[in-house]
C-alpha cells in the first residue's frame, strides 16, 4: 500500500490511519517522491515508528536534527517527534514503514516498566539503525517479517506479529541507551507544535511574525530561533512553504485557475504566488495543474 497523501490535522498531527487489520499498527511499503508534495511533510503521531530503507538513500528529518538513511539500513522515530522525509539525490527511495501505537508494544503490565521510560525520554526523538550492529539488524529483521505477515496474512499471523514485536522491542531495550528528562526540552516542543498548529489554522489569512510569536508565547527573536534550530528556515517562509503545499490539492481540481488558488491559500498577489510556486515545484502552478490533469 502507497500512502501518497498523508493527511494531517492544523497542528501537524497525522491524521492517515495507522491501521491496516484489527491490530493498531500499520505496516507499509512507500516511495517517498510518490507523495503529492515530492517528499514526506512534516508531521507527528503518537505512534512510534520504525524505518527499513528497500532501495535508495532518504534524509530524515527528526525535530531539528538530519539524518541520512541509506538501503539496508533503517531509523526509530520516538512518539510525538517533528519529522518529514525526502529522497536523497533521486534515488527512487523507498521503505517499509511499520507504526504501531506505544500500548501495543508490550502488555500493560510491562508498558509501565519498559516502554512508557523510553517514551518519555527527551533525548531519544529517534535512533539510527545500522545493521552492523546486531541489535539494530535484529529490529530491522523484524521490520521485514511484520510486513511479510501483514501481507500474506498467514493462519495466527496476529500473534506472530506480537511476538516480532516483543522480539523487536527487547532489542531496541537491549542497545543500553541511556535515558533522559528535562522538562524545558517538552516545553520546547509544546512551543513549536503550538505556533506551528497556529499557522496552520490562519495560513488563508493575513500572517505576521507577532502572530506567530504569540502563539508560542515567545519573543520576536526566540520565536525565529526556534524556526531556524528546528526547521532550518525562517517562521515567514514556513508559511510561505506550507502555503504552497496546500495549493497543490487544489490546482488540482478541474475547476480551479491559478489566481482563485493564490487568494485560497493567503497570497495576496498572483504574480508573487507563481514566483514562490517556481521556486519551490521548479515549475510554474499552471504547468503543474496541466501535468497532474494528462
Amino acid at each position: 500500500m502507497q500512502i501518497k497523501d498523508f493527511i494531517i490535522e492544523q497542528s501537524l498531527k497525522e491524521l492517515t490511519e495507522h491501521r491496516t487489520m484489527v491490530l493498531p499498527i500499520a505496516c507499509y511499503e512507500t516511495m517517498v517522491n510518490q507523495n503529492i508534495n515530492g517528499f514526506i511533510p512534516l508531521h507527528w503521531h503518537d505512534e512510534i515508528q520504525f524505518v527499513r530503507i528497500v532501495k535508495g538513500e532518504a534524509i530524515f528529518q527528526v525535530n531539528e536534527e538530519k539524518i541520512a538513511v541509506g538501503e539496508g539500513e533503517g531509523l526509530f522515530i520516538n512518539s510525538g517527534c517533528l519529522h518529514t522525509a525526502k529522497d536523497h539525490k533521486n534515488s527512487g527511495c523507498v521503505y517499509i514503514c511499520l507504526n504501531v501505537s506505544p500500548h501495543f508494544v508490550l502488555s500493560q503490565e510491562l508498558y509501565t516498566t519498559y516502554v512508557n521510560p523510553y517514551i518519555q525520554a527527551t533525548n531519544l526523538p529517534y535512533l539510527h539503525l545500522d545493521p552492523k550492529e546486531t541489535w539494530a539488524q535484529n529490529i530491522l529483521d523484524a521490520v521485514v517479517n511484520i510486513n511479510q505477515l501483514v501481507q500474506q496474512k498467514p493462519s495466527c499471523y496476529e500473534i506472530d506479529i506480537t511476538s516480532q514485536l516483543t522480539f523487536l522491542w527487547k532489542n531496541l531495550i537491549l542497545n543500553g541507551f541511556q535515558l533522559e528528562y528535562e522538562e524545558i526540552e517538552k516545553l520546547k516542543s509544546q512551543r513549536m507544535k503550538q505556533m506551528l498548529n497556529w499557522i496552520h489554522t490562519h495560513y488563508a489569512e493575513k500572517i505576521l511574525l507577532d502572530d506567530i510569536a504569540r502563539a508560542g508565547q515567545l519573543s520576536r527573536s526566540e520565536c525565529c530561533r526556534y524556526f531556524k534550530r528546528i526547521l532550518k528556515k525562517t517562521p515567514l517562509n514556513y508559511v510561505t512553504d506550507y502555503r504552497i503545499q496546500k495549493s497543490l490539492m487544489l490546482l488540482q481540481q478541474s475547476e480551479s485557475n491559478v489566481t482563485d488558488v493564490a487568494y485560497q491559500v493567503g497570497f495576496n498577489s498572483t504574480s508573487y504566488f507563481i514566483a514562490q510556486f517556481r521556486k519551490s515545484m521548479n515549475m510554474t502552478p499552471l504547468a503543474y495543474k496541466k501535468y497532474k490533469s494528462s
